[in-house]
């Protein structure tokens, strides 16, 4: 199953958004995005995508795709990430905090750029088990 890339980018856009508030103004706001991610695990229905796919103008064939269970994998990885940021904020390790909101803001910024770290990530692993289940004894 796919997903038109710019609901992918906008999801993206909301991350960015939602991590450099959280940052800037107040780290409450990252349970906007956490909630969100939560649900999207949840459900494995995103509901800022859900929501967007009504200003995309043309068919969504016509758009390129991105693969919904690569980006099931990204929205585990900025979850759990900002869910360590909100606990770190919470237990007044602020530095930890803002470390990890960083990351997810640094992952998705650089995800709208085109470089997808998650995408990495998850083929270093898929590699590497495909390694470790055909290597002899």
């Amino acid at each position: 199953m796919t997903i038109p890339k710019p609901l992918v980018q906008i999801n993206q856009a909301f991350i960015v958004i939602s991590a450099l508030l959280g940052i800037i103004i107040q780290p409450a706001i990252l349970l906007v995005p956490f909630a969100v991610g939560v649900y999207t695990l949840l459900t494995k229905q995103n509901p800022i995508i859900v929501f967007s796919k009504k200003f995309l103008h043309k068919p969504f064939e016509e758009y390129r795709q991105e693969d919904k269970e690569q980006q099931l994998f990204n929205q585990w990885i900025a979850t759990v990430c900002l869910g360590l940021s909100i606990v770190f904020f919470y237990v007044n390790l602020t530095v930890l905090g803002f470390v990890f909101s960083l990351m997810v803001l640094a992952a998705s910024g650089v995800a709208l750029m085109g470089y997808c770290i998650g995408c990495t990530i998850r083929y270093r692993y898929m590699m590497w088990k495909h390694k470790r289940s055909n290597a002899h004894p």
